[in-house]
């Protein structure tokens, strides 16, 4: 079944993260294993969350991956260079956010995307938390 191409929304933030392509990440078949590509959706939200916020609010939330889902466009080979993850958030529902992600090669040509459910929770009691409204501006377009 065809997805339709995950386009980043006109009022969010699009953050960036450079990705490496390592030989441990090469499968049988040549190319980047799917399972690489689940750490790397998980890696390009970490990212963000650490570049946009500062450490007394990451150590008072925490966001846990409750569902990942993922469709595969194109393969990366072993020696893939410029190779990058674009994310960006959806709307918060109570706790979560879903995060998407596009993964492109150097000639930015979308090798695969991803959809994670994300949810808020106090770091200390891990107990979900509605996202706080002073947070999304933080995911807006700059």
């Amino acid at each position: 079944m065809a997805r339709a191409v995950l386009e980043p929304r006109e009022d969010r933030e699009i953050f960036v993260v450079p990705l490496d392509v390592r030989p441990e990440h090469i499968d049988d078949n040549g190319h980047v294993n799917n399972v690489v590509y689940v750490g790397w959706l998980q890696d390009a939200g970490t990212a963000h969350w650490n570049a946009r916020f500062a450490a007394d609010v990451r150590a008072r939330w925490s966001w846990v991956a409750v569902r990942h889902e993922i469709d595969y466009f194109r393969p990366l080979p072993p020696k893939a260079t410029g190779v990058a993850a674009r994310t960006w958030v959806g709307d918060p529902q109570g706790p979560r956010f879903n995060r998407y992600v596009r993964i492109e090669d150097g000639e930015g040509r979308l090798c695969a995307q991803g959809v994670s459910e994300w949810v808020l929770v106090d770091a200390k009691t891990l107990r979900p938390h509605r996202i706080p409204a002073d947070m999304l501006p933080q995911f807006e377009r700059r």
